[in-house]
């Protein structure tokens, strides 16, 4: 009891707390505050069961930053430090890409230039020990897999390695090293003269990934460019603003912030060489959100170039990381983006309710909105225009496209859906490589005569059918069936190609008959 007047004392002394300058007159805060201190010190010392204070603590955060907007949030310390690893650009570890067949981790391809590839280890070995402790045949989560490969730089790891021709374990001591994380999926040349460059999020190195990216397409002769940004999630604003100054002439608005208690913000273009002239397109789709939809907009916006796909996510808040003592981090909402004609990227949304703002693409899909440009309709209290041209664009959520491409709901059958969610497919074309890697690079040196002249053999589909059947996956009748076929071969000879090139000869294949690419190439070649 003591203890506890002791506690209470402290709580309503007035040196317990020290106040930021701006709020130290609240009294309702300084209540506020109190009052959950106090809350928290007599679970702590009443309640019938011990508490973990802790797991407390971050309830409460939680419950507080739950009835603010959806993307307002709480991290922990591990949560945090994965999270600021994809932004940063690196984490530490021993530098393969590798994917799970059944229940061992078989190596995709060693980091280029990483602590893997420096000691030997190969595309198609097999880890199966990681210091010493089994990590195949024993059903260890994936987490917990790159938990034991993953490690501070200049630490090692002994892995055990099963290789093919090779008799029995091989050992191999990795030294971990910092690993890069790039952003960037794929740049290519779509035709002689359009290239095409996707990245799948906004991070510290995304800017100079991409200017890599275009100055090597230039040299293959490029004159017009596709940005992909379907899927991408967004990021770091700056590096959005970044990469738009590539685009946009000097002095161009990129983007603004308003907020109630920090300075508004305008950024503005420097106006970089990257790509200034030539024509460009943007490709969108519901899962383009954040930093995508900036430069999405602001290429609609400063009439730099067209934008093709659906419908963007809307998220056009700013999140202001603040990070706790511990290693936690709150992200907290802060401002609103605005683009260039004065439109708010945020969609509409009740405080609180996040589970119908997570509904929101599955609402859109069920009004028709995904398949349908009639299913849409804009009030003219959402007009804008554009800064030169004065083209009409529409606020209201989301970057609108100026071409829109429904969603073809027809080209993936149940059959396929389903083979593809039980691991069916991705597991076939593992096990083909796995066996075939030597004689496919030895038969296939060029890229190029691969896409032209590979036909995935019928034995690894056959192979592939009987497996779902295994699992009691069939097609319903012999027209999904052959339906289905033609797509399995398509994924199959992409996920050979990704697994023996890179993920640009994997997009190659996957974007030949992409109504949404294929759009941006007849836009870009008409008059």
């Amino acid at each position: 009891m003591r203890r506890f007047l002791l506690l209470l004392t402290l709580i309503f002394s007035s040196s317990f707390f020290t106040f930021h300058s701006a709020y130290a007159q609240d009294a309702r805060l300084e209540q506020a505050i109190r009052k959950l201190t106090m809350a928290s010190i007599l679970t702590n010392v009443y309640y019938v069961d011990t508490v973990n204070v802790d797991r407390q603590v971050e309830d409460a955060i939680n419950g507080m930053l739950s009835k603010l907007d959806p993307h307002s949030q709480y991290s922990n310390a591990k949560d945090t430090k994965r999270m600021n690893e994809s932004l940063e650009g690196s984490f530490e570890g021993i530098g393969v890409q590798f994917n799970m067949l059944e229940d061992t981790l078989v190596v995709i391809q060693p980091v280029s230039k990483g602590p893997s590839e420096r000691v030997g280890i190969l595309a198609g070995d097999r880890i199966v020990s990681v210091n010493d402790t089994a990590i195949a045949g024993v059903k260890m989560s994936r987490e917990e897999i790159m938990s034991r490969l993953r490690g501070p730089k200049g630490t090692k790891a002994k892995l055990g390695i099963v290789r093919e021709g090779v008799r029995g374990i091989s050992y191999f001591t990795v030294k971990r090293d910092k690993i890069p994380v790039n952003t960037l999926d794929a740049a290519y040349m779509v035709t002689e003269d359009i290239g095409l460059v996707r990245f799948s999020s906004f991070g510290l190195t995304t800017h100079q990934e991409v200017m890599d990216a275009i100055k090597q397409l230039k040299q293959q002769g490029m004159k017009k460019l596709i940005i992909d940004l379907q899927q991408n999630s967004g990021g770091l604003l700056n590096a959005a603003a970044d990469i738009a100054s590539e685009f946009v002439a000097r002095g161009d608005t990129i983007v603004y912030t308003r907020g109630r208690n920090v300075p508004n913000q305008v950024f503005v273009s420097s106006g970089e060489k990257g790509f200034q002239e030539g024509r460009m397109a943007v490709l969108i789709d519901e899962y383009s959100a954040s930093a995508a939809e900036i430069l999405a907009g602001v290429i609609q916006d400063q009439d730099r170039g067209i934008v093709v796909g659906r419908r963007s996510f809307g998220k056009g808040l700013v999140q202001r990381p603040i990070e706790l003592p511990d290693g936690s981090m709150i992200r907290l909402t802060v401002a609103r983006y605005y683009t260039p004609s004065g439109r708010c990227i945020q969609k509409p949304y009740t405080k609180g309710d996040k589970e119908s703002y997570s509904r929101d693409v599955i609402n859109r899909y069920n009004s028709g909105e995904l398949t349908s440009a009639d299913s849409i309709h804009f009030p003219d209290s959402l007009r804008y225009t554009t800064r030169r041209l004065g083209r009409t664009v529409y606020g209201g959520g989301g970057i609108m496209p100026d071409h829109f491409v429904p969603l073809d709901t027809t080209k993936y059958t149940r059959f396929y859906r389903e083979l593809s969610a039980k691991s069916i497919i991705i597991n076939a074309s593992l096990r083909n490589l796995d066996k075939n890697r030597k004689r496919l690079k030895k038969q296939w040196p060029e890229f190029a005569d691969f896409k032209a002249n590979y036909e995935v053999p019928d034995n690894v589909i056959e192979g592939l059918l009987r497996e779902g059947e295994k699992k009691n996956i069939k097609p319903k009748d012999d027209e999904e069936r052959e339906q289905t076929i033609p797509e399995l071969r398509r994924i199959l000879k992409a996920f050979a190609a990704r697994d023996l090139w890179e993920m640009s000869e994997y997009f190659s294949i996957i974007y030949d008959d992409d109504p949404v690419v294929q759009k941006a190439v007849e836009l870009l070649n008409s008059n």
